[in-house]
């Protein structure tokens, strides 16, 4: 098992609120992104907190970049008291490393959202994701983001630029070489724990569908919903309904605080 490295953590909410929610990143992205799904759950009683996996953010660095060991990472990333999390939320690589964490370890958490998660990249998606980070390490400006994004709330749009500058490019890289074979299915069918997926819309851009959406929900234990006109990272989309469509998740699990 890989050494685990001990990630740094923003949160949201009352600390003594009684539920705890953790949420991860995607490539080459850090936990200040993670926003609009803190504040969301802060303003429905929770107390959530994002991490930096490692090399990105202000995490430490290494030189096991393989899923494992990001999901190493998440398995000893526990809330005060050493309870389970009541929600882990993974965007895209999150999703994948919080699929195997609570695979491997189900006690870490008691539900699962996975945002668009990689669960399994083919070789199309690969070259899409390589083509995105390398435009994102060539200029890590504000405007390079807007003009890429227009879209975007201008405070994504900040704070993406931001998370460009403090990722390692040789981690992010790494990510992609040591895991050549990207494929996290057999530790999604072994999921035990209520889980949601939130997908970006196949219309407009999304790594989880067709088949491959179709055989992780053979497991009973997972659920889906798609944000109609978003991308992989329908929180920076549409913040709004990526919002919604988790409070809908929680809900569903009877989880209002």
């Amino acid at each position: 098992m890989p050494s685990p490295v001990t990630l740094p953590r923003l949160g949201w909410g009352d600390v003594r609120a009684p539920r705890r929610a953790l949420l991860v990143h995607g490539l080459g992205s850090n936990g200040a992104l993670m926003w609009r799904y803190g504040v969301e759950l802060a303003d429905a009683g929770w107390r959530a907190e994002a991490v930096d996996l490692r090399g990105h953010g202000t995490a430490p660095r290494g030189l096991d970049y393989s899923i494992a060991a990001f999901a190493t990472d998440l398995v000893h990333t526990v809330p005060v008291g050493d309870e389970p999390w009541d929600l882990v939320l993974g965007h895209s690589l999150g999703g994948a490393a919080s699929t195997v964490a609570a695979a491997d370890t189900p006690a870490w958490t008691r539900h699962l959202v996975l945002v668009d998660p990689a669960i399994h990249l083919a070789d199309a998606d690969r070259d899409v994701v390589r083509v995105s980070q390398e435009q994102a390490f060539a200029d890590t400006s504000v405007a390079a983001v807007r003009a890429a994004h227009p879209e975007w709330l201008e405070l994504d749009i900040e704070l993406k630029a931001v998370a460009a500058a403090q990722a390692s490019r040789w981690a992010v890289e790494q990510t992609s070489d040591q895991n050549t074979t990207w494929d996290v299915r057999q530790a999604a069918s072994r999921l035990t724990v209520p889980t949601h997926v939130i997908g970006g819309d196949p219309a407009v851009y999304s790594i989880f569908t067709g088949a491959l959406a179709d055989e992780v929900l053979q497991n009973s234990a997972v659920t889906m919903s798609v944000v109609p006109g978003t991308g992989h990272s329908p929180h920076r989309d549409d913040p709004d309904a990526a919002a919604a469509a988790l409070l809908d998740a929680i809900r569903g699990w009877g989880l209002d605080a």
